[in-house]
C-alpha cells in the first residue's frame, strides 16, 4: 500500500502547471501561487537519492522561487529524511495516512436542511473555498482566483469537489479529491464551518467525496486526518490507518 501511494503522489505533481524533475524527485509547481502546500517535491520510489540530488532540489526550487518542501511516503525512501536533514531541512510533521477500499465505505447521511452539490461555476467554486478557509480559521496563502483555477482544473481532469450548501443557498463547507491515478485518490480539505458542526455534515462530506471517487473507478482512497476529531469521523466512514508520510521543508 505504502509504494501505491507513493506512485499516486509522485502522479499527481506531474499535472501541475510546472513540472521539474531532478534526478530521482519531482516537483509540481504552481506559478499561480507561493503557497509551500501546493509547491512541493517526492521521490519516485526504488531510484538511489544521493546529496547532489539534495543540492540540485534545493537550486531547482531557489531558482523557481519557492521554498524547498517535500512531501512523501516514508518507507518508501528510507535513507531519504538524513540527506535532507544534513542539507539543513526541518521536520514539519509525522503523519500516518488513513486508507478507504471501494469495498469498505460506510455512506454517511446528510444532515436535515442540507443538501451536497458539486460546485459547477467559479461563484460557486469560490464560496466552496471561501468555507474552507474559514473552518480551517487560516488566512489563506493565495489569492482566491487561484484555487477557483485549481479547483476547476482538477474537476476538469476527473477530480471531485463537493460542497455542503444551506437550502438557501449558503456554502458551509466542502471537500475534494485529486483525480485518480491508478486507481488511487487522495482526499483533502474536508471543512465544516464552526456552526455548522457535531451534527454529521464531516462524515457526510467525506462519505460523499470518496463515493463519488468510487463511482469513478477509483479502487482507494486515502487522507490524512488533522486531530482525534477528524480521525474519528474517517473511521467512521469506512477508512482505516496505513502507512506514515513526512512534510519536511528548508528555509530558503
Amino acid at each position: 500500500m505504502d509504494l501505491r501511494i507513493q506512485r499516486s503522489v509522485v502522479s499527481h505533481l506531474r499535472t501541475r502547471p510546472k513540472v521539474i524533475e531532478i534526478g530521482p524527485f519531482v516537483a509540481g509547481l504552481d506559478p499561480d501561487t507561493e503557497s509551500p502546500f501546493i509547491n512541493y517535491a517526492s521521490p519516485q520510489p526504488g531510484v538511489p537519492i544521493t546529496a547532489a540530488d539534495v543540492t540540485a532540489l534545493i537550486s531547482a526550487f531557489t531558482e523557481a522561487g519557492r521554498k524547498p518542501r517535500l512531501e512523501y511516503v516514508t518507507s518508501c525512501t528510507p535513507e531519504l529524511e538524513n540527506l535532507l536533514v544534513t542539507a539543513g531541512f526541518t521536520v514539519e510533521q509525522r503523519n500516518q495516512y488513513l486508507v478507504c477500499p471501494s469495498d469498505g465505505l460506510t455512506d454517511s447521511p446528510v444532515p436535515q436542511g442540507l443538501v451536497l452539490a458539486e460546485p459547477m461555476t467559479d461563484p460557486d467554486r469560490a464560496a466552496v473555498v471561501a468555507a474552507q478557509n474559514e473552518a480551517f480559521g487560516d488566512l489563506p496563502d493565495e489569492q482566491p482566483e487561484a484555487a477557483v483555477a485549481r479547483m476547476r482544473r482538477s474537476q476538469e481532469r476527473g477530480g471531485v469537489v463537493l460542497g455542503a450548501r444551506m437550502e438557501d443557498g449558503e456554502w458551509v463547507g466542502g471537500g475534494q479529491a485529486a483525480p485518480p491515478n491508478d486507481g488511487v485518490s487522495e482526499v483533502a480539505g474536508i471543512a465544516v464551518r464552526e456552526a455548522f458542526r457535531r451534527r454529521g455534515l464531516g462524515a457526510a462530506i467525506s462519505a460523499g467525496v470518496t463515493r463519488r471517487l468510487f463511482d469513478r473507478g477509483a479502487e482507494i482512497a486515502w487522507l490524512e486526518a488533522s486531530g482525534d476529531d477528524s480521525w474519528r469521523v474517517y473511521e467512521r466512514v469506512g477508512y482505516v490507518p496505513a502507512g506514515h508520510r513526512l512534510y519536511i521543508s528548508r528555509e530558503w
